[in-house]
C-alpha cells in the first residue's frame, strides 16, 4: 500500500510537469514564417484588444501576468522567441491582461486570495515548527490542538487558492488565448496551439492537487 501511494504522488506530482516540460520543448523551434515574436504579438493583441497601461516585460522568473504592476512577463525564450510555443504562452499572459481589464471576478479574487495566503502560509509553517516546543511549555494539550487547527486553516487557505486558480487559467487559455491564436497562427499549427495550453493547465492541475493532499494530510494529523 505505502509503494502504491509514493507511485500515485509521483504519478501526481511529477508527471504532468514533465508531460508539460516535453510539450513546450516540443513546439520550440523556430518559424521564420511567423510574423512576429511572443513580445511582439503580446503587444499587439494588448493594442487590438484596447487593453492599456499594460507593459510586456522580459523575466527570469517564470511567465506570468502582474495585476498590480499590470505587466506581461515573459521568459527570455517566449520574449524573443519565434516559435508556436513563445506565441502561445504570450497570448495566454495577455490572456490574463484582457480578465483584470474586463474585471473578471475570479481573477480578482484570486489576487486578493494569493496575499492572504503568502501570509497565511508563513504563519501555518511557524506555527508548526513552533507546536511541539509549544506543547513542551504549556503541557495543554488543547493548546497543542488549536495551534495545529491554526497551521490547518492557513494551509487550505494555499488550497482554495490553488482551485480558484484552475478556473482563471483555463478560462485564459481556451476562452481566451485560443480563440485570438486562430488568427494568427497557421490551421496546422493550432493542434500543437491547444497541446501546448492543456499541457500549462495541467501543472496547475497537478499544484492544486498536491495543496489538497498537503491539506489532507494535516486534517489527518489533526484527527489523531
Amino acid at each position: 500500500m505505502l509503494i502504491l501511494l509514493i507511485v500515485m504522488a509521483l504519478a501526481i506530482f511529477v508527471l504532468p510537469n514533465l508531460w508539460a516540460k516535453w510539450v513546450l520543448k516540443r513546439h520550440t523551434r523556430g518559424r521564420d514564417d511567423y510574423p512576429g515574436t511572443g513580445a511582439e504579438l503580446a503587444e499587439h493583441l494588448l493594442r487590438r484588444m484596447g487593453v492599456e497601461g499594460v507593459r510586456v516585460e522580459r523575466t527570469e522568473h517564470g511567465d506570468h501576468y502582474d495585476p498590480e504592476a499590470r505587466c506581461v512577463r515573459l521568459t527570455p525564450d517566449h520574449y524573443d522567441g519565434r516559435s508556436l510555443t513563445a506565441v502561445t504562452v504570450a497570448a495566454h499572459e495577455v490572456g490574463h491582461a484582457i480578465q483584470h481589464h474586463e474585471g473578471y471576478a475570479p481573477l480578482l479574487a484570486r489576487s486578493r486570495l494569493v496575499q492572504v495566503a503568502q501570509k497565511a502560509e508563513k504563519l501555518g509553517a511557524i506555527l508548526m515548527m513552533a507546536a511541539p516546543f509549544l506543547f513542551v511549555l504549556t503541557r495543554l494539550p488543547g493548546g497543542l490542538a488549536m495551534i495545529i487547527i491554526m497551521a490547518v486553516i492557513s494551509f487550505g487557505t494555499a488550497a482554495l487558492v490553488h482551485l480558484v486558480t484552475l478556473p482563471v487559467e483555463f478560462d485564459a487559455s481556451f476562452n481566451r488565448a485560443l480563440p485570438l491564436l486562430k488568427e494568427y497562427v497557421p490551421p496546422a499549427d493550432m493542434a500543437g496551439a491547444r497541446h501546448v495550453l492543456t499541457a500549462c493547465a495541467f501543472t496547475y492541475v497537478a499544484a492544486s492537487l498536491a495543496s489538497v493532499m498537503n491539506l489532507g494530510r494535516w486534517l489527518v494529523i489533526l484527527r489523531r
